[in-house]
């Protein structure tokens, strides 16, 4: 028995690194999981290494309106949801003079905007929510 049998799981940017790492130790402590991409390639990869009980959605993080599709797709398949692990992100390195608006609007939105909205449009679907919390999706 693992310690998430029965749990459903949704990992954002788990095709590839931690995520994926992660999304491996979840099923093997029986967790049904999502995970989410942008590659094509490392989203067909991941597929093909996780097996066809994973669901693996293209989806961007920095798409604040795209965040509506991927609860409604996380909801059809599993109902409800047990864990959110926000992965995706990126780390833009460099001095201060070195930044744009648009790395810093990029790095945003990716990094804050638009997790900030998916968890906003998940809370309906989390299992252990407060019953005041919000209206179903």
């Amino acid at each position: 028995m693992g310690r998430l049998d029965g749990k459903r799981a949704l990992i954002t940017g788990g095709t590839t690194g931690i995520g994926l790492e992660t999304a491996r130790e979840f099923l093997k402590e029986g967790a049904r999981i999502a995970v989410t991409g942008t590659n094509p390639a490392t989203l067909d990869a991941a597929r093909q290494e996780l097996g066809s009980e994973v669901l693996v959605l293209s989806s961007d993080a920095s798409d604040v309106a795209s965040q509506k599709s991927l609860a409604q797709e996380v909801h059809k398949a599993f109902g409800s949801l047990d864990v959110l692990f926000v992965n995706a992100g990126i780390a833009e390195l460099r001095p201060v003079e070195q930044w744009d608006e648009s790395a810093y609007d990029r790095t945003f939105a990716l990094n804050m905007k638009g997790p900030f909205f998916l968890v906003q449009v998940l809370l309906p679907i989390f299992a252990n929510r407060p019953r005041s919390c919000c209206a179903p999706l």
